[in-house]
C-alpha cells in the first residue's frame, strides 16, 4: 500500500525523506524498549504464578482469577506489551521510498 505525503513550503524531498526515516527509526527503538520493558514485567509474573501470559489473559478474561493487585498489574503489562509489539511489527513493515 502506497501512502502520499504532502510537503508544504517546498522543502527538499531528500531532506524530508531523511527526517521521516530517522523518526521511524527512533520510534522503532522506543517500541523495542517498551516491548522489552513490558515483556520483563510479564516474565516476572509468569515465573511467580507459574503461568504464561496468554493463559493468564484467558483466565482473567473469563473471570477464573481473583481480584488481587498483581493480576491488574499483569493485565496492564500484557496489554502494554501487545500494544508495543504491534507498533514494532507495523514499523518493521514500513519503507520510505525516494521517488520523485
Amino acid at each position: 500500500m502506497a501512502m502520499k505525503i504532502d510537503i508544504k513550503k517546498g522543502y527538499p524531498h531528500h531532506e524530508v525523506s531523511s527526517i521521516i526515516k530517522s523518526a521511524l527509526i527512533r520510534d522503532a527503538h522506543i517500541a523495542e524498549y517498551k516491548k522489552k520493558k513490558y515483556g520483563g514485567i510479564c516474565k516476572r509474573f509468569e515465573e511467580e504464578y507459574n503461568m504464561n501470559s496468554a493463559v493468564f489473559m484467558d483466565k482473567w478474561g473469563s473471570g477464573k482469577l481473583d481480584d488481587r493487585d498483581d493480576y491488574f498489574d499483569w493485565f496492564a503489562a500484557k496489554k502494554g506489551f501487545d500494544v508495543w509489539d504491534r507498533r514494532l511489527q507495523i514499523l518493521a513493515g514500513v519503507n520510505v521510498l525516494n521517488e520523485r
